[in-house]
């Protein structure tokens, strides 16, 4: 398990100081840091199909770009390309370890975990990003910039699917070493541009926007069918045109809508499943056959182990403590009581089952239920 070094900063200190307000160099983050995974391992992820991937080259000050799955690398030469492979946390656990120490972000802003590989002189260009992100820096060197948001910054496409950023002045330039982590708020410049051979680990977070709101709460009442109130207007006035909208019919249409957003327990059920829903593949094999709930108490009372899939989201709502506890994997939702807030951290707070946490499971019949339909849906398997 990694140990996340703070330049002496506890996680609080971290927060109020520099989450979203700036960039911070953090030396050693890492201390002697192993990587999880090689550049071969990476390759060989980058040739899935379901595993999205692409290629960044910059050849005679000439930008492209091309998007896997990857079977040769040959034809790309030695310098001046990055390899870039989104979610490997999905399908290499021991990648996915590098997230865990950054889990004093809640479960639910964090996204995934992007890998590149890039050969000397290769980078992505500058660039801005919408989110904040976390970059360890493995095996090899990286000379980045980072700068601080600004407004005069304009972006352009050296190609057609790439956005760069002009030149801007830098807050931070330094080379990174293995171990090494910068942290990068959102919308503040950054290039960086390989020494030599390097590998680097971007843990990225969500940041949803209005616009991705307000489509998943539509697609929320679409899916259970919920149409709500409608517009109703008893103290009709004869108009002065009637081709206007008046500001008291504006006003109406947004309060309707304020209404629909200010239902609590609405929007738990809908922010809980659309946040916790995976936006890339997840690596889950359902047991064939299923499962039945004696069989895995069985296992469970004898010793087994379970993990969680990498990548899954496990998040939970309970509005007071009085009230049953909302639990929300992958989209779906799970109503528990209100007693079993243990057993709810034990599956959102968690990565493993221990012996004694199986053995919890398999103490009670809801629980053991519960964990059973989590088996065979694949979110958790044996490890022994």
């Amino acid at each position: 398990m990694y140990q996340l070094f703070l330049n002496e900063l506890t996680p609080q200190q971290f927060l109020t100081d520099y989450w979203q307000k700036k960039p911070l160099l953090i030396k050693a983050g890492f201390r002697e840091f192993i990587d999880p995974i090689s550049p071969d391992e990476l390759a060989g992820l980058a040739g899935e199909e379901e595993i999205e991937s692409r290629i960044v080259s910059n050849k005679d000050a000439a930008w492209d770009m091309e998007t896997g799955p990857f079977e040769d690398f040959s034809h790309l030469g030695e310098e001046g390309w990055t390899l870039l492979v989104q979610a490997v946390d999905h399908w290499h656990p021991q990648s996915a370890a590098l997230i865990e120490p950054f889990r004093f972000i809640p479960n639910w802003r964090i996204d995934d975990l992007m890998v590149s590989f890039s050969t000397a002189g290769g980078g992505v260009g500058p660039h801005l990003d919408q989110y904040d992100v976390f970059i360890i820096q493995g095996q090899g060197k990286r000379h980045w910039r980072v700068g601080m948001p600004d407004s005069s910054l304009k972006q352009h496409c050296p190609h057609p699917r790439l956005l760069q950023v002009t030149p801007f002045v830098d807050c931070i330039n330094v080379i990174t070493e293995p171990g090494d982590i910068l942290y990068i708020p959102p919308g503040c410049p950054h290039d960086g541009i390989s020494l030599d051979p390097s590998l680097n680990y971007s843990v990225g977070f969500r940041a949803p926007a209005q616009k991705d709101l307000l489509t998943g709460l539509a697609d929320h009442l679409i899916d259970q069918d919920i149409t709500g109130r409608r517009f109703t207007d008893p103290e009709r006035q004869i108009p002065e045109s009637v081709g206007a909208i008046s500001e008291q019919d504006l006003s109406q249409v947004q309060d309707l809508l304020r209404q629909l957003v200010d239902d609590k327990n609405l929007a738990a059920q809908w922010f809980g499943s659309y946040i916790s829903h995976a936006k890339h593949e997840l690596d889950a094999t359902e047991p064939d056959p299923h499962y039945e709930a004696n069989e895995i108490g069985e296992y469970l009372e004898e010793g087994s182990v379970l993990a969680k899939l990498g990548g899954l989201r496990t998040l939970y709502y309970q509005a007071n403590p009085a009230e049953d506890i909302q639990l929300f994997i992958n989209g779906d939702r799970f109503l528990v009581p209100v007693t079993e807030l243990a057993t709810v951290k034990k599956l959102t707070d968690q990565i493993s089952l221990s012996q004694e946490d199986c053995q919890h499971f398999a103490a009670d019949n809801g629980r053991l239920q519960l964990i059973t339909l989590l088996i065979n849906k694949g979110y958790w398997y044996f490890t022994e």
